[in-house]
């Protein structure tokens, strides 16, 4: 990630790694749907429209791969692992899902700021044009306010001391799945 954003990879590197997102928010976008999770009492309070990064990683990849940008999509073995976890934490359980969410779309709607901002300078995207649109949150207005909520509704979920402690490694072992996908991308993109 320091190398991406140090400007010490290419375009390409960038373009691969919005790859792989989309297969991760595939799977926690998709699993929200398929498994019904919107009116799950753990899963539900999270999956909200406004979050949602699928329609926004399909605007970025046909920016940056072209209109046939599906036809040549495939996710490194890493992100295929962190997505299958997700999918079956979606599948069965709920609390390991909020996890995965709430790793994901907080670490975007903090660090990954930066990164759009980053990829904008470098690449001369346009400000939260085609290319970076994935880390604009336009139908959140205040995204610290948005963060706070969304911490209160983890502090609420209705689930015991124990399962809490499950969820939390669950983020840990999330945070791992994401640093197996940059270690993938950086034996395939080497820093310049």
């Amino acid at each position: 990630m320091s190398d991406l954003i140090g400007g010490r990879l290419g375009l390409e590197a960038y373009a691969r790694y919005t790859e792989q997102l989309w297969f991760v928010y595939a799977a926690l976008e998709g699993g929200a749907a398929r498994d019904g999770l919107t009116s799950d009492p753990v899963a539900g309070p999270f999956v909200r429209p406004e979050l949602a990064r699928t329609p926004e990683l399909a605007r970025d990849l046909a920016y940056l791969r072209g209109p046939d940008w599906r036809s040549d999509l495939e996710p490194l073995p890493a992100t295929a692992a962190y997505a299958a976890r997700i999918e079956d934490c979606a599948a069965a359980w709920r609390g390991g899902y909020v996890a995965h969410h709430y790793t994901r779309y907080l670490g975007d709607l903090s660090g990954g700021q930066a990164l759009g901002a980053r990829a904008e300078q470098l690449w001369g995207f346009a400000h939260r044009g085609d290319g970076v649109r994935f880390y604009a949150f336009d139908a959140i207005g205040n995204p610290a306010a948005y963060k706070r909520a969304y911490r209160a509704r983890l502090d609420a979920l209705p689930v015991d001391a124990a399962e809490k402690a499950r969820i939390a490694d669950e983020c840990r072992r999330a945070f791992e799945c994401n640093g197996a996908v940059f270690r993938e991308l950086g034996e395939l993109y080497p820093a310049a």
